[in-house]
């Protein structure tokens, strides 16, 4: 048996189809503010933030906006990657949960890094 297959659901809700039942008007306008605030949080604190933390922000970035331009047609995100044990998940998917393990790690390591030169 496979570790991943290919099946193909539209996520109307958030993470795990949570929020399913808002109109989607409602998620996409959630979504978008929490993008911004992201984002907003990574352009104050960008010098401040060692490359690890900064990467992982940036993955959780790049995972989130994708989700979001998936969502705008009103069909909900594309899921696709299905292991048969854990709810079908997309490649976005996968670059927000990196993402935060990295940041995460990256937070709990500041100082630990090199500086680099300005």
């Amino acid at each position: 048996m496979p570790l991943l297959t290919i099946k193909l659901l539209y996520n109307m809700g958030v993470a795990f189809s949570l929020g399913s039942a808002l109109p989607t008007g409602i998620v996409v306008a959630g979504t978008g503010a929490i993008i911004a605030v992201l984002l907003t949080w990574l352009t104050v604190n960008a010098p401040k933030m060692s490359r690890t933390a900064l990467t992982g922000g940036t993955l959780i970035a790049g995972g989130a906006i994708g989700n979001f331009i998936d969502r705008l047609d009103g069909r909900g995100v594309v899921d696709y990657l299905h292991s048969g044990w854990f709810p079908t998940f997309n490649l976005a998917d996968v670059f927000v949960t990196v993402g935060t393990a990295v940041l995460v790690l990256g937070m709990l390591r500041a100082g630990k890094e090199p500086e680099t030169a300005e």
